[in-house]
């Protein structure tokens, strides 16, 4: 008896303390005989609610299929179970349940124990796990990235996502269940047995740049990073790969660009919005004489601003740039020596993507070559327009006084001397007398008169050349600068003869109360200077000899540009010796087909100055020993406009601008500056191009020896109608050469 009471306690100590609902039914009628607390809990009914009722007469059972056909099932089968039962507590909740029911004997009673668990919250849980599976499965699937799943211990491929498979070109089935180094795209990279038993030991690989072969041949550049994790009591790998080939053009994209930048020929700087440096590139330190390292970082203005712009010029500046457009300018900078430097400069303003102003990108070039050479052009300019003004006054009037004052004034501003005197020769009395003065502080000049041989002026007359004393100062007892120049204040003095048909007829005198270091330029100039003033003398004394004195001074006009162009060989080395030679040959050519006298002078003329233009082309692209940069090449197909620029203001020079300025047009319209075709370009520049192309392929260049004759032949033959006019091209092969 004992034990049965002690296991009746055992019984009743479970069934108290149980986590499941409990209830004990009769298994004749249903009635309930017995509940444990757990489910009045769980249900919110009292005890003598439950008790001594049927089960379907519960209001939680009233719902469900626990009906009195179920409770017979339950009787002849003697088990029933429902995984999933919502039973209705008292406050009108509904609580997820597992049911099950059995039929068992107590002693000599047959009873049914319903065993009742609360499953909410493990379908709760069961809800959000899958709630996460279908995120998770809707992120793999549509992730951008290529995804492989595989078993840890083996190795074998589990999963994979769309992209990878249209990444690669492979088919689900060519992954699934195969291991990693067995598919294609990994046959030929580190994902082998080592490196994959490298992964199980550290649980992380990574390859920055892996190239995985497509099935259709093509590699393509990945990031390749594989993870261990695990899933639930699975330990499992993730691999997620991306396709970095877009990257990849992008970064070689912009070190390509990069490169460019840095290798251009002009000085670049970008800084942001504002201003402070962020790159530069090499032409910039050479320019400047600042690394990068010293640069960057910093301001402009702390760096090269040199103080001779004002604030007015960067408010304009900066105004310009942050509404949105290209600031152009030249302006004076300063190098990292203390050095000024003249520079060309373009900003141009750089957007991001949403369309604001985030940097600036500068532009720089040094143009004190340019500025050089742009002077000596317009001092050559200047001294033809005024050798063209001088030989006006001199053609339109026989006022010998009126004639010499205007060359006077010529003579002081083309020089830039403070004073000038002419003395002409006095053929009776070898005495050289006072014909006209400017600049002078004194009327004692006009009382001059100087014997052949003495003093400076008298010297130049017999000795027939240039006397130059740099110094007066060292000249005291001079009796000129005791007499005549007392009190002028000169520093220095430049006396040229005045010579027509070997005759002396007077000298030129010029003065400066400074001293002056004249170059080549400067004295040639002085020499045609006193040319023309010969000439104007011998036109006031000879009537009529005016057209010998026409002739002479086509000379002085042929002699200068015979100078330029002589200057010009000299210059570009290569091609010395080549416009006297072009020059003969066309007049030779024109005169074939027909041109007058005065038009072949014009047809001369035009040949020496036909590349006077690249007097406005910077020594560093003329004389570049290398092939020219498409943007220097843009530089240097502008000489032809650069000589009709140059040219086309002297009157006399006008009708010889043909040559220079259409040399370079083509029969088939490719040529340049203008593209003019066939007829439109003017007879005596098709001549010359076919010319200047014969004499530039049959002399010896630095970078190549001259062709046979016979080639060069062939080669204008094959250019007539593209290249040159046929007509012209069927005259130069009849005439000797």
């Amino acid at each position: 008896m004992q034990i049965l009471k002690d296991s009746e306690l055992r019984y009743r100590r479970l069934f108290e303390a149980a986590q499941d609902g409990i209830l004990i039914l009769d298994a004749e009628t249903g009635m309930i005989e017995d509940v444990n607390p757990y489910l009045i809990n769980m249900l919110g009914y009292s005890y003598a609610e439950f008790i001594k009722k049927k089960i379907w007469e519960l209001r939680s059972f009233q719902d469900i299929e626990a009906s009195q056909d179920a409770f017979k099932i339950l009787q002849e089968n003697e088990y029933i179970r429902y995984e999933d039962l919502p039973l209705k507590a008292k406050d009108g909740r509904l609580v997820q349940v597992e049911f099950i029911s059995n039929v068992y004997w107590a002693g000599d009673e047959k009873v049914i124990q319903c065993n009742i668990r609360n499953i909410t919250e493990r379908r709760r849980s069961e809800s959000a796990l899958q709630v996460s599976e279908a995120r998770y499965r809707r992120l793999f699937e549509a992730a951008q990235d290529g995804i492989l799943i595989l078993d840890a211990k083996t190795g074998m491929i589990e999963d994979v996502n769309p992209y990878l498979i249209n990444m690669l070109g492979y088919s689900r089935e060519e992954f699934i269940k195969k291991k990693l180094w067995e598919v294609g795209a990994f046959r030929d990279i580190e994902a082998s047995k080592d490196a994959f038993e490298a992964l199980q030991a550290n649980e992380y690989i990574r390859y920055d740049d892996l190239p995985l072969k497509a099935k259709d041949g093509r590699l393509i550049p990945v990031e390749f990073v594989s993870n261990v994790y695990f899933e639930g009591d699975e330990k499992v790998i993730q691999c997620n790969i991306r396709d970095i080939t877009a990257r990849k053009h992008a970064e070689e994209s912009i070190h390509l660009q990069s490169t460019a930048l840095n290798a251009a020929a002009s000085a670049i700087m970008i800084t942001d919005r504002d201003g402070t440096i962020e790159w530069i590139n090499l032409a910039f330190t050479t320019l400047t004489g600042y690394t990068s390292e010293e640069a960057v970082g910093r301001n402009p203005r702390d760096l090269i601003r040199s103080g001779k712009q004002d604030q007015a010029y960067y408010k304009q500046l900066w105004d310009t740039i942050l509404a949105g457009e290209v600031w152009h300018s030249e302006l004076i900078n300063r190098r990292k020596d203390g050095s000024l430097s003249i520079e060309e400069e373009t900003i141009t303003p750089l957007k991001n993507a949403s369309g604001k102003i985030s940097h600036f990108i500068a532009f720089k070039q040094d143009i004190a070559e340019r500025k050089q050479a742009e002077a000596r052009i317009q001092r050559q300019l200047e001294h033809l327009t005024a050798l063209s003004a001088i030989d006006r006054v001199i053609a339109a009037n026989f006022d010998l006084k009126l004639s010499l004052s205007e060359i006077l004034a010529h003579v002081t501003k083309e020089l830039g001397v403070d004073a000038a005197d002419i003395l002409i020769l006095n053929p009776d009395s070898n005495m050289l007398e006072y014909g006209s003065a400017l600049g002078f502080r004194t009327k004692a000049v006009r009382k001059a008169e100087v014997r052949l041989g003495e003093s400076y002026a008298g010297r130049v007359a017999l000795e027939r050349q240039l006397v130059q004393i740099p110094d007066l100062r060292n000249e005291p007892e001079n009796p000129l600068l005791t007499s005549h120049l007392a009190g002028e204040g000169f520093a220095c003095y430049y006396g040229v003869p005045l010579i027509t048909k070997g005759q002396v007829k007077g000298v030129l005198e010029v003065f400066n109360r400074i001293a002056l270091a004249p170059d080549g330029e400067w004295l040639d100039f002085l020499d045609t200077l006193a040319g023309q003033t010969a000439i104007a003398l011998e036109n006031s004394t000879l009537f009529e000899s005016l057209q010998r004195s026409n002739v002479e001074l086509s000379l002085a006009y042929d002699a200068t540009i015979e100078g330029w162009s002589r200057a010009l060989d000299l210059r570009d080395k290569e091609t010395e010796g080549h416009t006297q030679r072009v020059t003969a040959m066309t007049v030779k050519l024109a005169r074939a087909f027909g041109f007058s006298k005065a038009e072949l002078v014009q047809v001369r003329w035009g040949a020496l100055l036909h590349d006077i233009g690249k007097m406005g082309v910077p020594d560093g692209i003329l004389l570049k020993p290398g092939p020219l940069t498409e943007e220097e090449w843009v530089v240097m197909k502008n000489h032809p406009t650069f000589a009709y620029e140059m040219l086309s203001p002297i009157r006399y020079l006008r009708l010889a601008l043909d040559i220079p300025n259409s040399h370079h047009e083509k029969w088939d319209g490719s040529g340049y500056p203008h593209g003019l075709k066939g007829t439109q370009i003017p007879l005596v520049a098709r001549i010359f191009a076919v010319v200047d192309v014969w004499d530039a392929l049959s002399s010896d260049r630095p970078y190549r020896s001259a062709w046979a004759e016979e080639k060069v032949r062939e080669h204008i033959l094959a250019s007539s109608g593209t290249h040159f006019d046929p007509q012209v091209v069927d005259l130069f092969m009849q005439i000797p050469k």
